[in-house]
């Protein structure tokens, strides 16, 4: 069934309050918390047709940079996008985007992983570099700040992406929504 521009709209809308929603939980993971905004991207990135779920990310980044504080730790503000941390905010739009075209409601357990891995790793890239660039880190301290604390909990996070993927392409298609 060909869905409308409202529908398409909608599920948009819906998808970047979940991010919104699901980046201001915190779970404390040793030194470093984390949030459940990349899950987001993930579920979004994975269930979503590519232009919404990129559109999905965008409209996120665009609260967030007009002042609404829907980025993790409730941080808001153009500012956010260009400081020490934005650089993996930008590799979301990567992520939503990659991890879209490469899923659809028939990918395996395994494709649905791959891609996701794929996205994040997009993600930590685009941070990487920002914190190069932002807060003048050399490579291996960027590392050490932006990814190395967060592999664990990105595996995690990503192996229920992948867990919850065909029960909710389950759903989708039973709503007659499918990517």
């Amino acid at each position: 069934m060909r869905h409308s521009k409202t529908f398409s709209l909608a599920i948009t809308a819906i998808a970047a309050a979940m991010i919104a929603i699901l980046a201001q939980i915190t779970i404390p993971f040793g030194s470093v918390p984390f949030s459940l905004q990349t899950l987001a991207i993930g579920l979004v990135a994975t269930l979503l047709k590519p232009k919404e779920a990129t559109t999905a990310t965008l409209l996120y980044l665009v609260l967030g940079a007009i002042g609404i504080p829907v980025f993790a730790g409730g941080a808001s503000g153009f500012q956010v996008l260009f400081g020490p941390t934005g650089g993996f905010l930008w590799g979301m739009l990567g992520f939503s985007f990659v991890t879209s075209i490469l899923t659809n409601t028939n990918s395996s357990l395994v494709k649905v992983l791959i891609a996701n891995i794929l996205g994040d790793i997009i993600v930590f890239v685009f941070g990487v570099i920002g914190l190069m660039v932002v807060a003048k880190l050399n490579l291996s301290s960027a590392i050490m700040a932006g990814v190395v604390p967060f592999i664990i909990p990105e595996i995690l996070k990503l192996a229920l992406v992948t867990l919850l993927s065909k029960p909710l392409f389950n759903v989708l298609r039973k709503q007659d929504y499918v990517k």
